[in-house]
């Protein structure tokens, strides 16, 4: 049975109602080499560079090589099933990661997907992963100390806010646990912390966000992890990325920590990214700009302006070095940008003392700005007597006859050795730490057995805060403390000991 003119009509009049007369506009181009994670796309004439390219299947990539003729792209996802002549086409936006409250307590991607396994992270606001540093005018010197709970490194080699304070030392001595313990510092201070895992392998990235979880220090935690398994694109975007996290909450006013752990890692997948899209290599095999590429992602951290609304970015990038080797190519770079390094010596941790800073080579080079008054006080005096006693125990191995004064100074540097080490996951308060190191430099532990100054100095510090904790605000508000504190150390010495 056919249909009557007057049904074709109407439903030609419905068809012509109802008809979109937009045009789609695109601007394409198509693969014509593929492999490795890279693509050679040639057509794209105007496209930016890191600009976020859409591939068949749903797979995205971002333009990195941009040459006369062609454009080198590298994928950030599967290429399985991406052939040549496929059609690539622009988004006309750079690359871009979710920002915002939603992110904290997630363990996400470097493209912002969760991967803990929690559901979607439920945020509308996008920033691109590369953005401007703030300019000299936009910034004010580093003033207010970060507290990281470690003794040895709060009072000799200080970390101030929007600090950028490099940690380095051969595989095996202690850099993670260092940082583990900075974020646990953290815990009711209001500062928001970003872990950036770079090249790590899964489970030892499964193990600090479960370390993280049981402290409580994931309700104010960012993870981003590109784990080993990851390929090289995803984890040179992973500390972009988590700067990008960062800076929402810095121009905010809030206070944020960042680590990139580690950045010796990031390069390496900078350089396998860089010869694959044929970029001449240079030093190691690394290319020209690996200069660049680590000193535009740290001068993004700063201590914000007053008038930008006082937000600070603290940086903590980590360097792996082979053989205690400081001098060569990438740890060079990434000192010279940094402000300061905790150099830890593998020889120092492999002998228990832990955690293992070698204050020799460690500094901070903004100093005393970035401490409280009370440990300020006390820093010089400590670095001093702590270089002293290495010296003196080099030279003592030689000589059989020393000195009353040699013999004392040993003594000392024994105790302040000891009151340096430091257990894991035990970050203590500054006014304890202040405690413990105004103690040993004048000679109240002088009596107590090195092997039993641990225990001293957790009672004493217990005592303290029990019978008399007006001296903790003391030390906190920088007041005079050093006659009460000696009269109760004797005190808790003749009472409890």
């Amino acid at each position: 049975m056919g249909l009557n003119p007057e049904e074709i009509s109407s439903i030609i009049r419905r068809q012509i109602k109802d008809y979109d007369n937009r045009v789609e506009l695109s601007d394409t181009g198509k693969i014509f080499n593929v492999g490795d994670n890279i693509a050679s796309i040639y057509g794209l004439d105007d496209v930016m560079a890191g600009e976020l390219l859409e591939f068949p299947g749903g797979v995205y990539g971002m333009a990195l090589n941009l040459e006369k003729e062609t454009v080198g792209a590298v994928l950030l996802g599967d290429e399985e099933g991406i052939k040549e002549d496929d059609i690539v086409k622009r988004t006309g936006k750079i690359v871009e990661v979710p920002v915002g409250d939603a992110l904290i307590g997630r363990v996400v991607d470097p493209l912002g997907n969760p991967i803990d396994g929690r559901g979607s992270i439920k945020t509308d606001k996008t920033r691109p992963i590369e953005a401007e540093a703030p300019g000299i005018m936009d910034r004010r010197s580093v003033y207010q100390p970060l507290q990281t709970g470690i003794k040895a490194i709060d009072a000799m080699v200080p970390i101030g806010k929007g600090q950028r304070e490099l940690v380095i030392g051969d595989k095996q001595t202690g850099k993670t646990s260092i940082l583990t313990d900075t974020i646990l510092n953290q815990k009711g201070k209001d500062i928001i912390c970003i872990y950036v895992a770079i090249g790590q392998k899964k489970s030892t990235v499964a193990q600090l966000v479960s370390s993280l979880r049981d402290y409580g220090a994931m309700d104010y935690t960012i993870v981003v992890s590109a784990t080993a398994s990851e390929s090289a694109p995803l984890q040179y975007l992973a500390p972009y990325a988590g700067t990008a996290m960062g800076e929402e909450f810095m121009y905010q006013g809030k206070d944020v920590l960042i680590i990139y752990d580690d950045l010796s890692k990031h390069a390496v997948a900078y350089r396998e990214m860089s010869l694959l899209l044929r970029r001449p290599p240079g030093r190691e095999a690394y290319p020209g700009d690996v200069f660049y590429l680590h000193s535009r992602l740290l001068e993004r951290s700063a201590k914000l302006s007053d008038e930008l609304g006082g937000g600070s970015m603290t940086a903590i990038p980590v360097i792996e070095t082979q053989e205690g080797d400081v001098s060569s190519y990438i740890p060079t770079n990434v000192i010279s940008i940094t402000d300061g390094q905790i150099y830890l010596q593998p020889e120092l941790f492999h002998s228990g003392i832990r955690p293992a800073v070698d204050p020799g080579i460690s500094v901070s080079r903004v100093g005393g700005a970035a401490q409280i008054k009370s440990m300020k006080k006390l820093a010089s005096e400590l670095k001093l007597a702590y270089s002293q006693y290495r010296e003196l125990a080099a030279f003592s191995q030689f000589g059989s006859d020393l000195d009353a004064d040699t013999k004392a100074r040993l003594e000392q540097g024994e105790r302040i050795v000891e009151i340096l080490k430091q257990d894991e996951h035990k970050p203590l308060p500054v006014e304890e730490q202040v405690v413990t190191v105004y103690s040993v430099l004048n000679g109240l532990f002088d009596d107590v057995e090195i092997n039993e100054i641990h225990n001293f100095e957790k009672e004493l510090c217990f005592y303290i805060r029990k019978n008399k904790p007006s001296i903790y605000e003391k030390i906190l508000n920088g007041e005079d403390y050093g006659k009460e504190l000696t009269e109760l150390v004797e005190n808790f010495k003749k009472e409890v000991r």
